[in-house]
């Protein structure tokens, strides 16, 4: 929202500076973006009146002008504009004059000097030479009736600020000069001027026959007919001036006059040439096939969600966005159509934005507009019509005025103790009756109890919290005492046996990966192809169309993240990511950070692709694979020993990828990318993932003491040969099992797998698996009869396994 400062003081004209303005607008929820000058500095410019043009005796393009400049001053001047005559009035640069800077960045002064001989005591000015316009056609006309000889500065009124305020999205009633000046009232107690002006009678007793077929796409509408305009008549100089500063492009007296209007109270209207329409309105949603050429020469499709005014033939206009081509007003419209309307904002949110543009009037709909009022701004606008382009031959109608289907306004309630208790100023049930009859709120009031009936242009209070920030605002946030808590403060010691994810992060940075962070929606085909997801939890609101589903899955986003990295040509990438993920689960109720049916546990995910390490000298460059991650993983969990097992993910490859277990519980998995998914992403190579649940890698032992043995240790290996389908885990298991349960294996102090062996003395199905097992005893030296119990007990244990038996 812009506009200029003199426009909003001309309604609130507050005793303060316009820094301290722009200050109580900011920290009343008005931000103010940018505050800056009209006009750039010049100095030295009057309002001259060219009294005599002569042709320049050495050059045909020039022309030698006397200008009056006041107080009986004549000054000579050469002038090359192709629209310098006499009577004309215009901006004139006298000697020592500084204009605003040019191309350079340097301003220019204006010196007495020749031009082809003749002396030029001044300059005669465009507007593009004064930085108020790019138009260069020629010199900036001034009205007849501007002074000779009064600064120009001041006749142009040319030392006022324009304000430019970010506002969000609930304060649409800011949208609009008056808006703004009632929130100034409100908030220093200055009166409001609202704009005066004279109805209109009306002269006729013709309208235009409307049906509103939608009333939940329009609630009120509003109209007349008015006749004999003369069309072509100039838009004022203090109008055009407004809207100039208002950010707005001066076309025509008849669009002027709307677009103004809709500045200065807030509400769009559309001026219909009533010679083109065809019948009468019908005010509906759209049918499938229809379409319609706008203003700004598009050409749309609508259906049934797009709300529409017709006539009798076609589609005129996009209800409460954009006019249509066909009965727009041009300078020979001499009859029109004034049409003002209530659009329901549920009705105009989202419906320009499918057309891939914006515009003023679906901003303001589609936030809420005042449907009081429809009837007071189209006699405002008629007012305006008939003065500025009104004609001896001007008829005026009456106004057509239907309501159908207008908001109910019910009363919201707010406790004064609930107000203390969130703003934290103690306040009394007077202060906040004064500042609910400045904001112009009615309201009852019963023991510390408020009534509030929200007014008819404001849609964003609702509930008892929206009337508490109304009253935090006009009290003045900085007046809210800025106090540290009351409560005990306590060091509480971190339990010994769980760990934060700050550390978790930490250690895999140690472990040479880089954290990223994904948004926590993602495509709905990465849910399917990741996660065998095929009903993701879905967004009504999604922020883009490829970001419609909440992830399940952490491992979609790694490895979007790759493919990202490898189109900017680097080939290793580790990366970790900590975060939510999102499921479906019917035992979970609503709570302070819970949804009810809806799980969000937390899940670290990694993944490592390409090269092992970074190239070197010291070592052959591989590709990382399967037990690179998986030792990874292990150094993570570490003190805790996890176990591994066969797993079928939809994501991960057959044959390369495991279940991950803490004791007997699963905490996720491990593996390589599946061949479909390396393919279908186009990756060279196959990352290697993991996920695996944050709760259960916080969770750790509390650290305890062991007597280290001063007595050497006893190295056995032990070949045994298995099946192919039998895994390494399944010995390990059952070897853990002795150690833990049999008196003899208390000895044993490690179990390591260290060779696999396929080919000759083994049949085609078969493997041999070698473990290294260590024993040693804290109390004295092992005897050879201790260590042979030992083993006699891990290989009576090795039957227990299926088709298991020692190597040869």
């Amino acid at each position: 929202m812009q506009f200029s400062e003199s426009w909003l003081r001309s309604m609130v004209d507050p005793k303060m500076t316009s820094d301290e303005l722009s200050h109580l607008l900011t920290m009343s929820g008005l931000e103010v973006e940018e505050v800056e000058p009209v006009a750039p500095p010049f100095t030295n410019i009057v309002v001259g009146l060219v009294v005599e043009t002569a042709k320049h005796p050495n050059a045909d393009r020039l022309n030698v002008c006397q200008v009056d400049v006041g107080a009986g001053t004549m000054l000579n001047i050469v002038c090359g504009a192709p629209n310098v005559r006499p009577g004309l009035k215009v901006p004139c640069a006298m000697v020592g004059a500084i204009l605003p800077p040019g191309a350079d960045g340097k301003p220019f002064e204006i010196k007495l000097g020749q031009l082809r001989g003749v002396e030029s005591q001044g300059m005669l000015c465009s507007a593009r030479e004064l930085k108020l316009s790019e138009d260069h056609g020629g010199l900036l006309e001034l009205p007849e009736d501007a002074p000779v000889g009064k600064n120009f500065r001041d006749y142009f009124e040319l030392n006022d600020l324009k304000f430019t305020i970010k506002l969000t999205p609930n304060k649409a009633d800011c949208l609009s000069v008056l808006g703004v000046a009632r929130e100034v009232s409100a908030l220093t107690g200055t009166p409001l001027k609202q704009p005066v002006f004279k109805t209109v009678s009306a002269n006729i007793a013709e309208t235009l026959p409307v049906k509103i077929s939608a009333p939940d796409l329009c609630g009120r509408f509003s109209g007349r007919v008015i006749r004999g305009l003369n069309a072509k008549a100039t838009t004022p100089r203090w109008m055009k001036q407004r809207l100039e500063r208002s950010g707005q492009r001066p076309i025509s007296a008849l669009v002027d006059i709307s677009n103004y209007v809709m500045l200065e109270l807030g509400r769009p209207t559309h001026v219909f040439d009533l010679d083109k329409i065809h019948g009468g309105l019908d005010v509906r949603w759209g049918k499938a096939g229809e379409s319609l050429k706008l203003l700004n020469g598009n050409t749309v499709s609508v259906d049934d969600w797009i709300g529409v005014i017709a006539d009798d033939r076609q589609i005129e206009s996009l209800a409460g966005i954009m006019g249509g081509d066909a009965t727009a007003v041009s300078l020979e419209t001499q009859n029109i159509y004034l049409e003002a309307a209530f659009w329901w904002p549920q009705a105009i949110q989202g419906r320009a934005r499918r057309f891939n543009f914006s515009t003023d009037a679906g901003h303001r709909f589609e936030r809420g507009v005042d449907f009081a009022t429809t009837v007071e701004h189209i006699e405002r606008i008629t007012a305006l019509l008939v003065e500025i382009c009104g004609t001896p031959e001007t008829q005026v109608g009456p106004v057509d005025d239907q309501s159908v289907n207008l908001p109910k306004r019910d009363p919201v309630k707010v406790r004064t103790a609930r107000a203390i208790k969130v703003i934290g100023v103690p306040l009394s049930d007077s202060q906040i009756a004064d500042i609910f009859t400045r904001l112009g709120l009615g309201f009852t009031q019963d023991n510390g109890v408020f009534s509030v009936t929200p007014p008819s242009y404001r849609f964003d209070i609702e509930i008892e919290e929206d009337l508490v920030e109304e009253i935090a605002r006009v009290y003045g946030f900085e007046n809210i005492p800025a106090l540290p808590p009351v409560a005990p403060n306590a060091m509480y010691i971190a339990p010994e046996n769980q760990r934060s994810l700050f550390s978790i992060r930490h250690r895999l940075a140690d472990l040479d990966y880089q954290e990223v962070i994904n948004f926590s929606f993602v495509e709905e085909a990465w849910e399917a192809d990741f996660a065998g997801n095929l009903q993701p939890i879905k967004l009504l609101n999604p922020i883009a169309s490829q970001m419609s589903a909440m992830r399940s899955s952490l491992v979609a986003s790694l490895v979007a993240n790759v493919k990202y990295n490898l189109n900017r040509k680097l080939n290793r990438v580790r990366i970790f990511e900590t975060g939510a993920v999102y499921t479906r689960n019917q035992e979970v109720q609503n709570g302070p950070l819970a949804v009810a049916g809806f799980e969000q546990p937390k899940r670290v995910a990694g993944l490592a692709y390409g090269p092992h390490a970074d190239e070197q000298w010291g070592q052959a460059s591989r590709t990382v694979d399967f037990f690179d991650v998986k030792a990874d993983l292990e150094a993570l969990f570490a003190p805790a020993a996890l176990r591994f097992t066969k797993l079928e993910h939809p994501a991960l490859h057959p044959g390369r990828s495991a279940q991950v277990l803490l004791g007997d519980v699963a905490v996720g998995f491990i593996g390589e990318l599946h061949p479909r998914l390396q393919q279908k992403y186009e990756l060279p190579l196959a990352p290697v993932v993991f996920e695996v649940d944050a709760l259960a890698l916080q969770q750790r032992q509390v650290p305890a003491y062991v007597e280290i043995s001063k007595f050497p240790a006893v190295v056995r290996d032990l070949a045994v040969v298995v099946k192919q389908a039998v895994y390494a885990q399944d010995l390990l298991d059952v070897f853990a099992a002795e150690q833990q349960g049999n008196p003899a294996c208390r000895i044993l102090q490690a179990i390591v797998l260290f060779d696999e062996y396929h080919g000759k003395g083994l049949e085609n199905d078969e493997k041999s698996l070698a473990f290294r097992f260590t024993l040693q005893d804290t109390e004295n030296t092992l005897q050879d009869d201790t260590v042979e119990a030992a083993m006699s007990a891990l290989i009576a244990a090795v039957s227990k396994v299926p088709t298991a038996r020692l190597r040869a």
